[in-house]
Order: structure tokens, then sequence, then C-alpha cells
């Protein structure tokens, strides 16, 4: 297969960089979890999750209003 001048200028630097070394990757230690990833994982799922109720509240009293059973 013949690959342009071009397309080697183009997908080498690309592919050096999203290319893993056996020199920087390690392996993950569950008995140090990274915490502040961990808050942030479950500070955007409370924040989700508390606009979702509030989205419930104010559909429920918008559907309430429009059909006059409030």
């Amino acid at each position: 297969m013949l690959v342009s001048p071009v397309t080697r200028i183009v997908r080498g630097p690309v592919s050096r960089i999203f290319a893993r070394s056996m020199f920087t990757a390690k392996r993950h230690d569950p008995s140090s979890p990274n915490w502040f990833n961990v808050s942030l994982a479950f500070g955007t799922s409370f924040a989700l999750w508390a606009l979702l109720f509030k989205q419930h509240g104010d559909d429920v009293a918008e559907y309430k209003r429009r059909n006059g059973l409030e």
C-alpha cells in the first residue's frame, strides 16, 4: 500500500500523540483513588439529579396550572 507524503506528514505526529509509551503508562493503584475526579463525578451526578427534580417540580406545577387543578 502506497501512502502519500502528505498523509505521512499529517498522520505521523497524530499517531505518536495517541500512542502509549511503556515508560509513561502505569497501573492504576486502587488503594489511592484520585479524590478530585471522584468528587467531580459525584458532584456532577448530584447536580444533574437536583436539576432533574427541580425540572419535574416545575413541570408538575405547569401541568396543574394548565389543567385548572390548582
